[in-house]
């Protein structure tokens, strides 16, 4: 166990690509125990990818980059605009409403912060925001994109975990919908102290009938996670078919609704999603056999029996795990965080009675914010190279947003209710 957790921590620091951190440290723990067979290993790496439930992935992702180049990004922003231009600090809330929106189509944090940072930082700048406070905003806020439908990150948790992604969908409703509101909080305190971007006088107020002709061309974005919820509800089709059925979607709505959906960008999207799953499917394939080792040391088992050590209350057990994951998750791919350790912590948790969908939402949370911390947030560090701002500033900018989602994470995990409540209505109560 030492050489396999040395290699990673190792490889890790030296700054070689996750893929092949964890590869490497899981082939030469095969060469280096003569027990196991090394042609094991290359067996590990092709099971790993044959997987009928995770085919939902690739899917998702070109359906994402597919609605990005068709015209839906601008009608949802379109709305964002105008259900936040009466508020304090309206453009910084464009971003969250707007990620909250956007998650329903991207379904990944660091694409869709990329994405609200190229088009709201312009603006921004000109409004007086500064650049540590604009990237922490764009950034933080599309963490409500690891929950909303379809999170990538939940569809991994379901497929490594054998947990209902379709619970897992419906279970992610409430959380977004939570943290729009703490993030909107966040942000009209923050710009009011700051007087970043007050409202304009002249503003007139919103109007029913505005909000009606605005959803009559943007509510094709908006049915997007409903229809995927009740299609897998109703056995229309499976979590996997969804993702087909998503990049179809797409597509007729591109096409022959907002009438944006060309052959040049259908190309673009799906260059860019053939990119985005290689990435994806490397490190998934690679994590064969670094998962065989970790479980052939019983390291699940030794973690388990230290952690039950603490407490085995079980609130208290989960804050434990979401500190620990927080942790991995500023220095590991938050893939790579689902692939591994959601096989050591899933029957921990339901061993102390968690339900595992309420689990799941949390993880999903609380590893994607890796991406968004230093020292090696992946999201952090695309964001802030977009506007040129120091990782420093970003941080510094960034603690009161930080603070806002830890509230919400603790509120979920006191109260499981408000994430099982969807779930256990829609598909009822898990047996």
């Amino acid at each position: 166990m030492t050489l396999l957790l040395l290699s990673f921590v190792v490889f890790l620091f030296l700054g070689m690509p996750i893929a092949f951190v964890i590869g490497i440290a899981g082939f030469a723990y095969f060469m280096s125990n003569p027990i196991l067979p090394f042609e094991a290993a290359v067996q590990t790496i092709v099971i790993q990818s044959q997987s009928f439930t995770f085919l939902a992935v690739p899917f998702f992702i070109f359906a994402g980059n597919l609605m990005n180049v068709s015209g839906i990004t601008e009608q949802l922003l379109g709305l964002s605009r105008l259900l936040t231009r009466r508020m304090y600090g309206g453009t910084a809330q464009i971003s969250v409403v707007m990620s909250t929106l956007m998650g329903g189509v991207s379904g990944s944090a660091t694409a869709d912060a990329a994405m609200e940072t190229r088009i709201l930082a312009p603006e921004m700048m000109r409004r007086g925001y500064t650049k540590g406070y604009i990237c922490s905003v764009n950034c933080l806020t599309a963490l409500i994109t690891a929950t909303i439908p379809p999170s990538l990150g939940l569809i991994i948790f379901g497929f490594v975990g054998e947990v209902s992604i379709g619970r897992l969908f419906a279970a992610g409703i409430i959380p977004g919908i939570l943290m729009m509101l703490f993030l909107m909080g966040t942000t009209t305190i923050t710009s009011r102290i700051r007087k970043f971007d007050p409202p304009a006088a002249d503003a007139p107020k919103l109007t029913l009938r505005e909000v009606l002709l605005n959803l009559k061309v943007s509510v094709w974005a908006l049915l997007f996670p409903i229809i995927l919820i009740v299609g897998i509800r109703f056995g229309v089709f499976t979590p996997s078919e969804s993702g087909a059925f998503a990049v179809v979607y797409a597509i007729v709505v591109g096409k022959f609704i907002y009438k944006k959906l060309n052959w040049k960008n259908f190309k673009e999207a799906l260059i860019t999603t053939i990119k985005d799953n290689g990435a994806i499917m490397l490190i998934i394939a690679m994590s064969g056999p670094f998962s065989y080792a970790i479980t052939w040391v019983k390291l699940p088992a030794m973690l388990s029996t230290f952690i039950f050590g603490i407490t085995e209350n079980p609130q208290i057990l989960t804050m434990i795990m979401l500190g620990f994951l927080f942790i991995t998750g500023m220095f590991v791919d938050s893939n790579v965080n689902f692939l591994l350790l959601t096989p050591i912590f899933l029957p921990m948790v339901t061993s102390v009675g968690m339900d595992p969908v309420h689990f799941g939402v949390l993880m999903a949370t609380i590893v994607t914010l890796g991406v968004m911390t230093p020292p090696i947030g992946s999201a952090l560090y695309t964001v802030c190279g977009i506007i040129g701002c120091p990782p420093e500033e970003y941080t510094k900018e960034s603690l009161p947003f930080l603070l806002a989602i830890l509230v919400e994470l603790a509120i979920l995990v006191f109260c499981p209710k408000l994430v099982l409540f969807i779930p256990n209505m829609i598909f009822g109560v898990a047996g």
